[in-house]
């Protein structure tokens, strides 16, 4: 999906809409995938500006110019403007570069972060702690996870669908969907992409699992406690459950460590709100407003305009942050809103890049479907209190009904679009973004993906993504037979996920340091390249 949406050459999202479906359907995808956008934003700030509050102990009010003001929209207010002096500096380059510096020194202090608390906290204490857990809500064992609530075996396998049927459907990070020199180049960065983000997967497994075992081991009762009381005051469980690994780690860590972690709160921060503050920004310009206008802006105006937008996401996504009264957890409020765009996309970008049969009614279809499932959702849940229903089981239910219905209209519709003219290939070929090293790849590499422009390079990379893949699956494979046939004890599984965290901590922090130095090496031939081509 990734190649081929660039080998379409569209700056957006919906422009590929337009060509693949029609001019109607760009206009309709770009507003839900706007206001997708912007509702699944609007938590952000909030959810930043308590961290630092919480964490840095800051007061409930400051004094300005005489008057009490609120901390929170204060901090808010500090935080997104630093976010889109970021983008006015250079907006999409100014993004890319910035983003990479950030990126680079948040997965640094993610890796020390991680490590620190790895040899500073007793294994056999984490052990005692997660053992306290019902017998079948087990935080050890997988196979006695039946009466986990939310997160549970529904959750995960929902998501390992989402993550294939949504490939590319989320626009948080639109314009590096496009800014790839070629459809290859695309094509690794994803492959790449999957390494550079081992650091912050890590520190989502690890560090809540620390926050638990001080939280519930008798050992740390007056942390514990400490926590309890500074968040007694807030009156929605889901913010309180957000804040409490925060307050642990502010107890955990030394003085020097603590800087750091508010550091890269910022930098991330910073790096997630330029990013998506300028993709929304555009997505409305240009796939909402622009394919009203009869003739193009003149440039200046077209970059006042874009501006403006980018300013007003940010207006929206405070005043959001300010007045919504958060009842969920992150990742489930993330699912529902993210599915009013993603629950029918899925369908209409696989379909339009894959299946020739794939109509502009179906098209609709489907993303209506899509969109109303989840903002059915999203209207239940702030009328019905613990709808039995989650945000998660919502975006499946937009995905499979969806899909159903595209694949239903198109096979009735029984008509045929031209791929090739779509996709630039064949004889609409464009000779100038394909580099080809080998021309006639060997047909065991063809069936990994790997076709005439991979380097030997890309092929090692490549290759070692599915050795790293098909090796965990067979663990996978092994394990579960192994445990339906002769059930493992916790002790086992306590070794297990140890040497689980060792292996991935020393492949972390060797791709850490090949992504970091072959950053600066491709930024250096970024700004070379730039600075030689012509604008068009």
């Amino acid at each position: 999906v990734i190649y081929r949406f660039r080998q379409t050459r569209s700056l957006t999202l919906a422009q590929f809409f337009e060509v693949r479906y029609s001019r109607k359907f760009r206009i309709f995808a770009g507003m839900i995938g706007f206001l997708s956008g912007i509702i699944n934003m609007g938590i952000f700030p909030a959810v930043g500006a308590r961290f630092f509050i919480h964490f840095c102990g800051l007061p409930s009010e400051v004094m300005l110019l005489g008057f009490a003001i609120s901390t929170f929209p204060l901090v808010m207010l500090i935080l997104l403007s630093v976010s889109i002096y970021f983008v006015f500096s250079g907006g999409q380059i100014a993004v890319i570069i910035a983003d990479f510096f950030q990126g680079a020194f948040v997965n640094a202090v993610f890796l020390l972060l991680i490590i620190y608390m790895f040899f500073n906290f007793d294994w056999s204490t984490i052990q005692e702690a997660l053992t306290m857990a019902p017998e079948n809500a087990s935080l050890i064992n997988p196979f006695k996870t039946s009466h986990v609530k939310d997160f549970n075996f529904w959750f995960f396998l929902i998501g390992v669908f989402g993550f294939l049927y949504g490939t590319m459907s989320w626009q948080g990070t639109q314009a590096y969907n496009s800014s790839a020199k070629s459809a290859h180049e695309a094509k690794m960065g994803g492959v790449i992409g999957f390494w550079r983000g081992m650091p912050q997967g890590l520190l989502f497994l690890f560090i809540p699992i620390i926050a638990y075992t001080v939280l519930n081991h008798p050992d740390f009762k007056g942390i514990a406690d400490s926590v309890a009381l500074a968040v007694s005051g807030i009156e929605s469980e889901a913010v309180q459950n957000q804040l409490k690994v925060p307050l642990v780690l502010q107890h955990l860590l030394p003085s020097g460590m603590i800087g750091a972690f508010v550091a890269v709160m910022l930098a991330a921060f910073i790096s997630t709100h330029d990013t998506y503050l300028h993709s929304w920004g555009v997505i409305f310009i240009q796939d909402v407003v622009m394919p009203f206008r009869k003739k193009p802006l003149d440039p200046k105006k077209h970059i006042k305009l874009l501006r403006l937008a980018i300013v007003g996401v940010a207006v929206f996504i405070f005043f959001f942050s300010l007045f919504f009264q958060q009842s969920e957890y992150i990742f489930l409020f993330f699912a529902i809103t993210g599915a009013i765009f993603a629950g029918g996309s899925g369908a209409v970008i696989i379909g339009g890049l894959y299946w020739k049969k794939g109509t502009t009614a179906a098209a609709w279809a489907a993303m209506i479907s899509g969109s109303s499932i989840a903002v059915g959702g999203i209207i239940i849940h702030q009328v019905v209190d613990d709808f039995f229903i989650n945000g998660q089981m919502f975006w499946a239910i937009a995905m499979f009904v969806a899909t159903l219905i595209y694949v239903t209209i198109s096979l009735i519709q029984n008509r045929e679009y031209d791929l090739d003219k779509l996709l630039n290939r064949g004889k609409h070929a464009r000779k100038d973004e394909i580099i080809v090293v080998n021309p006639a790849p060997e047909k065991g590499w063809k069936v990994l993906g790997i076709g005439k422009e991979f380097t030997k390079f890309d092929k090692v990379i490549y290759i070692a993504n599915y050795a790293w893949t098909g090796g965990w699956t067979i663990i996978f494979i092994v394990g579960t037979i192994m445990n339906l046939t002769n059930v493992a004890q916790d002790g086992s599984w306590m070794n297990f996920w140890k040497y689980y965290l060792i292996v991935h901590v020393g492949l972390a922090s060797f791709t850490f340091f090949w992504i970091v130095l072959g950053g600066f090496r491709d930024l250096k031939r970024m700004v070379t390249q730039l600075k030689k081509t012509n604008r068009d």
